[in-house]
């Protein structure tokens, strides 16, 4: 099991890497820690004929936004790894501000698997 830790001015974002075969499981926490989306990608050619891409399946729970970061994480890692990848869990903030939002997408696009 991996673990990274992403420091945020206003909270941690944690991700739990699991190798499950050859697949991976995710699990995503910070903020309030809860439950409130689950992606599944699995890898395919891309359409544009060069490299991986992938097809998402998504499972929210009634007014999470938590899509922003499973799905995120889960297509990045199915396409790199070639593997099909599940990624749940939940990054809760009361009131998060449009700056701290930006700040999480910035953190968000640098983690590399």
């Amino acid at each position: 099991m991996e673990e990274k830790i992403v420091r945020l001015s206003f909270a941690s974002l944690k991700i739990r890497v699991e190798q499950v075969g050859e697949d991976y499981l995710l699990l995503v926490t910070g903020g309030k820690e809860h439950l409130g989306c689950t992606v599944l990608a699995e890898p395919r050619p891309s359409l544009t004929g060069k490299g991986v891409s992938c097809t998402s399946s998504v499972l929210n729970a009634s007014g999470h936004k938590d899509e922003l970061i499973c799905r995120l994480l889960a297509e990045r890692l199915s396409a790199r790894r070639k593997a099909r990848v599940v990624c749940t869990g939940g990054f809760h903030i009361d009131n998060i501000s449009p700056a701290q939002l930006k700040e999480l997408d910035e953190a968000l696009g640098k983690i590399s698997f």
